[in-house]
C-alpha cells in the first residue's frame, strides 16, 4: 500500500488510484488527532474544495470524520478558492481547513491540503505529524464517522459561504476606483474557483470586462489548470486581438496563483510581477517592511530591495515559508517565481485574485502598460532576465546526481563561482551577479535548472552549462 506523504503544497494523488475515499478518510482522521492533540478541536475546522472531480463528494467525507470526531465543521456550499479558505480560518479563528485541491495539476489528480490556525500552508512539522498518524493507520478502519444528517442535528455541521467577506475585505487593500479608469479588463478563471471572484467584483466598480472560461469544468478545457503562457493561449489570442482591452488577468484552478498578459497580448513572467509590485508597494502606497522571495525567485527582487533600502529574506520553495513571514509581519510581499505571491496585512497564502486586481491597479496608477513599466524598472536597477528548465535523469544518472551536485564547479560558462547556497537544492552564484539553482524532484527522476543573467545570449550560455553539468556532453 502506497504510503501518505505531504509535498510542498499537501497530499495529492490520481483519482482512483491512490486518492480514494478510504486514504482521505483516513488522512482527515490522522488531520483531526492531530488538531485534538493542540488542545484546538474546539475552535471548529473549515472545509473546502476546488472545481475538480468528486470535490463536494470528498468534502462531505471529510465532514463527516471530522463531526465523527466532535469537531465542528464548517463546509463550504460552493468550489471555493485556497486564499479565501486562509481569510476564514483567520476571520472565525478556526482550528484550521481542509482544502481538496490539487492546484495548476492536470485533472486526473486531486489532493488534499491541511492549513493551521495561523492561516498558511502547513510548516513541515505540521505535515509530518500528519504523515505519521495517517501511515499508521492505512488499512485499517480506524477512522470515525457521523451521518451528515447526524451532525446537523448536533450542530457539528455548518454550511458556509465566505465569498462576500473575503470581498469585503478585499475591496479595503484594492483600489477598484483607479482601476475603473482603465478601460477593458479581460478575465479568465481557467474554469476554476475564481469564478465570481474577479470579474464580478470589477464589474460592480465600474470596469468594463470581458471574460471567457468562466464555467465550471472539471477537465479544464483539456489542460492544466496554469495561467502559464504555454496553457492559456486561447486567452493571449483574445487580448491580442481586441484593442479595447487594457490588460489580462487569469488564476489557476484553486486561484492562489496568477498569471499576467498586457494590453498587446504580451505574457509576463511572474518573476517580474513580483519585483514590479514591490516597487509599487514601497513607492507609490507607501508600504514599509523587508520581501520575502524562494531561492527560486528572481534577484530582480534584491534589486528592487536594494534600492528602497529593504531586507531580503530568502527560503526555501514552498509558500508556507513565505506565509510564515507574512504572519510574522517581517515582510510587504512575498513571491515566488511559480506566480504566487501574498501582501503585507493579507492573508498568509498565496492570492492570485489579489494579485491580478493589484496588478491593474498598478497599471491604472502608473498610467503604463506591464512592459513600459518592467522596462522603466530596468533602466533603474539592471536588466534580469529568467528561465527554467526540466533536466530528465536516466538510471544512471539518478544514481551518481548526489555526488556530482555536491562538487562546486570553478565556473559555469565561463564565469567563475562567487558563492555557493544550499538553502533548497544547489544555487551558484557568479561573479557577474548571474546564477544558477539546480533542484531534485522528489516524485520523478527530474532535476529543475533554474537560470538568471542580463542578457538571452548570456541566459542560453548558462542553460547550456547547467545541462551540461548535469547530464554531461550531449
Amino acid at each position: 500500500m502506497q504510503r501518505i506523504t505531504f509535498g510542498t503544497s499537501g497530499w495529492r494523488g490520481i483519482l482512483c488510484e491512490d486518492f480514494i475515499f478510504e486514504n482521505v478518510k483516513v488522512v482527515t482522521q490522522a488531520i483531526a488527532d492531530h488538531v485534538k492533540s493542540n488542545g484546538e478541536g474546539s475552535k471548529g475546522i473549515i472545509v473546502g474544495y476546488d472545481s475538480r472531480f468528486m470535490g463536494e463528494a470528498f468534502a462531505r467525507e471529510a465532514a463527516r470524520v471530522l463531526t465523527g470526531s466532535g469537531i465542528t465543521t464548517f463546509l463550504c456550499v460552493r468550489d471555493t478558492p485556497t486564499p479565501v479558505i486562509s481569510f476564514e480560518i483567520l476571520r472565525r479563528g478556526a482550528a484550521g481547513a481542509i482544502n481538496f485541491t490539487a492546484s495548476h495539476n492536470p485533472p486526473e489528480y486531486n489532493g488534499i491540503k491541511f492549513s493551521p490556525s495561523w492561516g498558511g500552508p502547513a510548516l513541515p512539522q505540521t505535515t509530518n505529524d500528519i504523515e505519521r498518524r495517517a501511515n499508521e493507520m492505512l488499512g485499517e478502519i480506524c477512522y470515525n464517522e457521523c451521518s451528515i444528517d447526524e451532525a446537523v442535528k448536533k450542530g457539528l455541521l455548518v454550511e458556509i459561504d465566505p465569498m462576500q467577506d473575503y470581498l469585503n475585505d478585499l475591496a479595503k487593500k484594492v483600489d477598484f476606483a483607479a482601476i475603473a479608469k482603465l478601460g477593458t479588463i479581460a478575465v479568465n478563471p481557467l474554469y476554476g474557483t475564481a469564478r465570481g471572484y474577479l470579474a464580478e467584483p470589477l464589474k460592480a466598480h465600474g470596469v468594463n470586462v470581458v471574460q471567457m472560461n468562466a464555467n465550471r469544468d472539471p477537465y479544464f478545457g483539456g489542460f492544466p489548470p496554469e495561467p502559464s503562457e504555454k496553457y492559456i493561449q486561447d486567452f493571449i489570442k483574445l487580448v491580442q486581438q481586441d484593442p479595447e482591452i487594457a490588460l489580462g488577468i487569469a488564476t489557476d484552478g484553486d486561484a492562489d496563483r496568477f498569471g499576467i498578459v498586457d494590453g498587446d497580448g504580451t505574457f509576463i513572467e511572474p518573476n517580474y510581477i513580483i519585483a514590479l509590485l514591490l516597487d509599487y508597494l514601497v513607492r507609490v502606497k507607501g508600504m514599509k517592511g523587508g520581501v520575502g522571495r524562494s531561492v527560486a525567485t528572481s534577484h530582480l527582487v534584491d534589486a528592487v530591495a536594494k534600492m528602497h533600502d529593504i531586507k531580503v529574506y530568502e527560503t526555501p520553495v514552498g509558500f508556507k515559508f513565505i506565509g510564515e513571514l507574512i504572519a510574522q509581519d517581517k515582510i510587504i510581499i512575498g513571491g515566488e517565481e511559480s506566480a504566487g505571491l501574498t501582501i503585507k496585512g493579507h492573508v498568509p497564502e498565496k492570492d492570485g485574485i489579489l494579485a491580478c486586481l493589484l496588478v491593474a491597479e498598478m497599471v491604472a496608477r502608473e498610467g503604463m502598460p506591464v512592459k513600459a513599466l518592467l522596462e522603466r524598472l530596468y533602466s533603474k536597477v539592471g536588466r534580469y532576465l529568467t528561465k527554467r528548465v526540466n533536466l530528465t535523469l536516466s538510471p544512471e544518472l539518478e544514481e551518481i546526481f548526489p555526488e556530482r551536485i555536491a562538487a562546486t564547479p570553478a565556473s559555469f560558462a565561463g564565469e567563475p563561482v562567487k558563492e555557493k547556497i544550499t538553502v533548497d537544492g544547489n544555487k551558484f552564484i557568479l561573479q557577474d551577479g548571474s546564477w544558477l539553482l539546480f533542484r531534485k524532484s522528489g516524485t520523478e527522476p527530474v532535476v529543475r535548472l533554474y537560470c538568471e543573467a542580463s542578457s538571452e545570449e548570456r541566459l542560453q550560455a548558462l542553460v547550456d552549462a547547467g545541462r551540461e553539468f548535469i547530464l554531461g556532453k550531449g
